[in-house]
């Protein structure tokens, strides 16, 4: 008798894990792609380019600049405002970095010298 409870909640526990997979490929499937700054790629002046863009969790950010004077850095609010990445901080310099967008509040900046203060920053907010 308990081999047949037994069976019965593992069937059980497989179909949860089928399941829950399938919600994640399904809302991976639904990702959009973003091209950050248009077709200039990430440069300066780029930090108003998601005004009127509505972003979601998952959605797929493309940083495509020349790796050799740029790069990509996560930060915080405060990193954002002040300009400065934090010592732990994810740095890109592929110059094709794509990142998938966490839910809420998404920060990024070049961190050389000027290049955020010239606009090189982006805030995105995924829902």
């Amino acid at each position: 008798m308990s081999e047949g409870r037994g069976s019965a909640s593992m069937n059980m526990v497989t179909m949860m894990i089928s399941l829950l997979l399938l919600l994640f490929l399904s809302e991976s499937s639904n990702a959009a792609t973003y091209n950050v700054g248009g077709p200039g790629g990430w440069t300066y002046n780029t930090d108003t380019w998601p005004n009127g863009k509505k972003f979601r969790a998952g959605d797929v950010l493309l940083f495509n600049y020349d790796s050799t004077i740029h790069n990509v850095v996560t930060v915080d609010k405060g990193g954002y405002g002040s300009c400065k990445a934090s010592g732990g901080a994810k740095v890109f310099s592929s110059g094709s970095d794509q990142i998938r967008l966490a839910r809420g509040r998404n920060y990024f900046i070049c961190s050389i010298p000027g290049h955020c203060q010239s606009g090189m920053k982006v805030f995105i907010n995924a829902v």
